[in-house]
């Protein structure tokens, strides 16, 4: 059985993103597995966004919660500083963009339908 990630611990490899193992997810937009593959079921992952960077608009199939750590992301909804917490509800949609860039933890229940 893996241990659980202490959230401390966490944001302690957020602070040193040059140290983690970065996988492209478009073109942009880089992530970090913590667990699952980003967009495939339950995952979760840090997000490092390129300045203008996007990712397209899609659904959710379940919950997605996003934890703006560094920087700025927006949708069609608003704009979202670091220290914001999103929920995105089942069904939702959106497409996602970071004029600056920006690092987010991104934790998903299910998959997205693009």
């Amino acid at each position: 059985m893996e241990q659980a990630q202490a959230f401390g611990a966490l944001l302690q490899r957020a602070a040193t993103p040059e140290r983690l193992h970065w996988e492209l997810l478009r073109p942009g937009v880089e992530f970090h597995a913590l667990y699952g593959r980003p967009g495939s079921g339950p995952a979760a992952a840090l997000l490092r966004y390129a300045p203008g960077a996007s990712v397209p608009a899609h659904r959710h199939t379940d919950y997605e919660h996003i934890l703006v750590l560094d920087g700025e992301q927006r949708d069609t909804n608003g704009r979202y500083p670091a220290g914001t917490l999103l929920v995105s509800p089942p069904g939702s949609r959106h497409a996602v963009a970071s004029d600056r860039g920006c690092l987010v933890l991104a934790i998903w229940a299910g998959a997205l339908e693009f």
